[in-house]
């Protein structure tokens, strides 16, 4: 029997369990930085902003794959594996020292997690309570309604769109999106 060439591999069996996560989340943090959400929605280009905007996406991908089978479930759960993985990047790239980064990511997960069934519910109660749930994402600052606004209805569209599409497609990683 051949010997793994990947000794990491047994550290990171989200690599070898979904390698489509990898490209889903890929785009999901590539059109979560497209510049029209900072300049033409509002969205505060800062850490906080991306984040929402960020999550926006990701819940619209999760959203789509849990009513799933299975396997898209096990997508859904390999995406917020990713984002928790990558908010520890960003964190050690702010410097947050080693020993602070196991209870920053912990509370990072916690929130996120939160912030993502907030946008589930407020989906469920129609557009005005998503604008609503996203304002409350955002930055406190005089924009963060009016982001929030344009962000509501993009939201919807989004989800509506990848509804439209194959579940299989996705959970291969072949995210289209409407444009912005």
């Amino acid at each position: 029997m051949a010997r793994s060439l990947k000794p990491l591999a047994a550290l990171l069996p989200w690599r070898r369990n979904q390698p489509q996560a990898d490209e889903l989340y890929g785009a999901i943090v590539a059109r979560a930085r497209l510049p029209v959400f900072y300049q033409g929605f509002g969205v505060p280009d800062t850490l906080e902003g991306r984040f929402v905007v960020l999550s926006l996406h990701l819940f619209a991908v999760l959203h789509r794959l849990n009513p799933g089978s299975a396997h898209a479930r096990e997508m859904a759960q390999e995406l917020a594996d990713r984002f928790t993985a990558d908010m520890e990047t960003v964190l050690r790239e702010l410097g947050v020292s080693d020993l602070r980064i196991p209870k920053k990511v912990r509370g990072l997960a916690a929130s996120g997690a939160t912030l993502l069934q907030d946008y589930e519910d407020a989906f469920s109660k129609g557009q005005g309570a998503l604008a609503t749930a996203i304002a409350h994402a955002l930055p406190p600052d005089a924009t963060s309604e009016a982001a929030s606004g344009q962000l509501a209805p993009y939201l919807v569209a989004v989800v509506r769109h990848l509804e439209a599409q194959p579940l299989q497609d996705v959970c291969a990683g072949m995210l289209k999106l409407p444009e912005p």
